[in-house]
């Protein structure tokens, strides 16, 4: 075999263990909790579905790349729930090594283009990283919409923090934000959200 194809291959079965990193998140109906991969996959074709909603013009697959391949630093640096202060704080750095070594098994011109993907949606500064940024807050938050608000209650999560967390979902679409408000002012009414 030779030496590209190995790299390709072995990357291929590294980034199989980001099934193996679950979030806080539960699956619809009250499920066992997501894993990385199904957040990815779920992202991806929410975006293809949606895009239609986007603020500006995107590159459909390009914002489907991003979307599957955002986490994949996770398999290193583990998941950072959207709301833990403490592992915010070091989340980048955890994620920046992580990024070095998995991408690193790629041959040198697909992981110059995977890092590129992955920064660009870290920077949030084009059309697809702001739109890919919507499908990432959507996701979790129809989840658990669909289980009562059941993470947030269980967090203890605020009002607040999660209108901070979903001004990205603005950027990114401002239709879509409509839709998250909406959802968000159900749950504060029924106490799921604290204020």
């Amino acid at each position: 075999m030779d030496e590209r194809l190995k790299k390709q291959l072995d990357f291929i079965l590294e980034i199989d263990k980001e099934k193996n990193i679950f979030r806080q998140t539960h699956l619809s109906g009250r499920g066992r909790n997501e894993n990385d991969a199904e957040h990815a996959w779920h992202m991806a074709i929410m975006a293809y579905l949606l895009q239609e909603y986007a603020n500006e013009p995107v590159d459909v697959t390009r914002v489907m790349l991003m979307c599957l391949i955002h986490d994949v630093v996770e398999i290193d640096a583990g998941d950072t729930y959207a709301y833990d202060t403490e592992g915010l704080k070091t989340q980048k750095a955890r994620e920046d090594a992580a990024k070095e070594r998995i991408y690193s098994l790629l041959p040198d011109d697909q992981k110059q283009a995977l890092q590129s993907i992955f920064d660009e949606f870290e920077q949030n500064s084009t059309p697809e990283a702001r739109f890919a940024h919507a499908m990432d807050n959507l996701q979790p938050l129809l989840l658990n919409d669909s289980n009562d608000g059941g993470d947030w209650r269980e967090h203890q999560v605020t009002a607040a923090q999660v209108y901070g967390r979903q001004s990205k979902t603005a950027e990114g679409s401002q239709k879509l934000y409509e839709i998250t408000d909406e959802l968000l002012q159900k749950h504060i009414k029924k106490g799921n959200l604290r204020p």
